[in-house]
């Protein structure tokens, strides 16, 4: 089946907050971690089934090399990312 990425607005905000934050770190750091995102994206693109649900009906897919995981919710034909979807790992 073929999904629509769709993401909450709070989205922007929130991967703002985790790139200045990387920036001050180290500024390549930011290249990475993009990538890393933009990696797990793919994956949840291809396979949203792939990943477990956390909670009711939210999934988790943890982004590699960062404490960070991506929250999504599958419904009909979108893969809705939540407005928590950048939470850092306990």
């Amino acid at each position: 089946m073929n999904y629509a990425l769709v993401f909450r607005p709070e989205i922007r905000d929130e991967l703002d907050e985790a790139f200045q934050w990387y920036e001050c770190q180290k500024a390549d750091l930011v290249d990475e971690l993009l990538d890393c995102i933009d990696a797990m994206l793919n994956r949840v693109y291809l396979i949203p089934e792939a990943y477990p649900v956390v909670y009711r009906d939210v999934c988790r897919a943890v982004v590699k090399r960062f404490p960070y995981a991506i929250y999504y919710r599958i419904v009909s034909s979108h893969i809705i990312v939540t407005s928590k979807s950048w939470q850092q790992r306990s």
